[in-house]
């Protein structure tokens, strides 16, 4: 008969460094929520170790033969090798974000409060995983490409499990989930998220803190004049602003808010109109227009070693973002947005948006992407 119960392998939300903007969110999340209740809920006849779960997903993150075509891996968008991202552009509606630093992003809110201010205002949406918020859970982020037609595109949880018992690593699976683990599609598909889940809060791999900036918050580390400057302007409300949105606080920051917001970002040549929380993929916000055009901030740790920037990838190098924020509205034909007209009134108008002139020099510029390029992991 199967074990019955929690499973003791069931991850546990990561430890989070004290006193840091993510911590001071972790006690607000939602209290755990039906589904993830019973996905954690042990229906293997084996209940898997955390590192032997770690191991399967660590394989399975690699394998092309879980894709339809058998050309594609989990690891083809989201290279180990460059911060879980992407390394080169391939076809799809959005660019793959890094898998890094998610280990402390909340659940999605439609009307999340900072416990960091003190006047308790409602902030809006902010939390979840995807650049949408979609996904609830780790689980639930794998869950998406392997389904999606223009990602892995297997067409069924059957041809899935099918795939997975065929895999190099399936007698693996059979010793660790026992030997009936393929005879129940569901059960099956179960055990290959929760290992894929485990895998991603390895924190060697996922959330190191080895950058230099980790090592000038530690000491261990000095910026160069052009980084500490760059630090500077980054947290200038009358420069760059960046720390609005990427606030960079605490002894371990993640460099994000969690929140949304509507940029506007230059169109990606070819690419179908994204309107990000309000669909195409996400379809629950479907009609609320106040939502159009809005993304969820991401960190930017490991921002210097993209090649592609936001959502579409219309911005092919760290220089163009900053100048992007510094020239977005003083410049427009620079930047031709596809965000229909009728969505505009939610573009971010804070600093360093709503001027006339640009608010960064080039040599400014310059140096703020000196400074993010201390946020790259060794």
């Amino acid at each position: 008969m199967p074990a019955t119960g929690v499973a003791s392998a069931a991850p546990a939300p990561p430890s989070i460094p004290a006193n840091t903007h993510a911590a001071h969110r972790q006690p607000r999340r939602d209290a755990t929520p039906a589904a993830d209740r019973a996905f954690y809920t042990t229906t293997f006849s084996r209940i898997p170790s955390a590192p032997e779960l770690r191991a399967i997903g660590a394989l399975a993150f690699r394998d092309r033969s879980l894709s339809h075509d058998r050309k594609l891996a989990c690891a083809s968008c989201h290279d180990p090798a460059h911060a879980f991202g992407p390394v080169s552009a391939r076809p799809g509606l959005r660019v793959a974000p890094s898998l890094r630093y998610l280990q402390a992003v909340p659940r999605f809110t439609e009307h999340f409060i900072d416990p960091d201010l003190d006047d308790g205002a409602d902030q809006g949406p902010a939390g979840g995983l995807t650049w949408d918020g979609r996904a609830q859970s780790l689980h639930d982020q794998a869950r998406s490409p392997l389904y999606g037609t223009d990602e892995m595109a297997i067409a069924s949880r059957h041809e899935l499990v099918q795939r997975f018992a065929h895999a190099s690593y399936a007698t693996q699976a059979r010793t660790i989930f026992g030997a009936d683990i393929f005879s129940d599609d569901e059960r099956a598909e179960k055990a290959l998220l929760l290992a894929l889940e485990v895998y991603q809060q390895d924190p060697t791999a996922f959330y190191p803190y080895t950058s230099k900036l980790d090592g000038v918050i530690h000491g261990t580390a000095t910026f160069t004049p052009a980084e500490a400057h760059g630090k500077q302007l980054f947290d200038d409300p009358a420069k760059g602003n960046c720390a609005r949105c990427h606030p960079d606080i605490g002894p371990a920051p993640a460099f994000t808010d969690y929140g949304y917001v509507a940029l506007g970002v230059p169109a990606a040549k070819g690419a179908p109109l994204d309107l990000g929380l309000c669909g195409p993929r996400r379809t629950d916000l479907a009609n609320r227009d106040e939502y159009c055009g809005k993304f969820r901030t991401p960190s930017l740790r490991n921002v210097a070693t993209r090649k592609q920037f936001f959502h579409n990838g219309s911005v092919r190098s760290l220089h163009d973002v900053v100048a992007f924020y510094a020239t977005r509205d003083s410049d427009p034909k620079r930047w031709p947005t596809d965000l229909p007209a009728q969505y505009r009134t939610n573009l971010d108008a804070e600093p360093p948006f709503g001027g006339h002139a640009p608010v960064l020099t080039e040599a400014e510029i310059t140096d703020i992407v000196a400074f993010l390029g201390t946020l790259t992991d060794r």
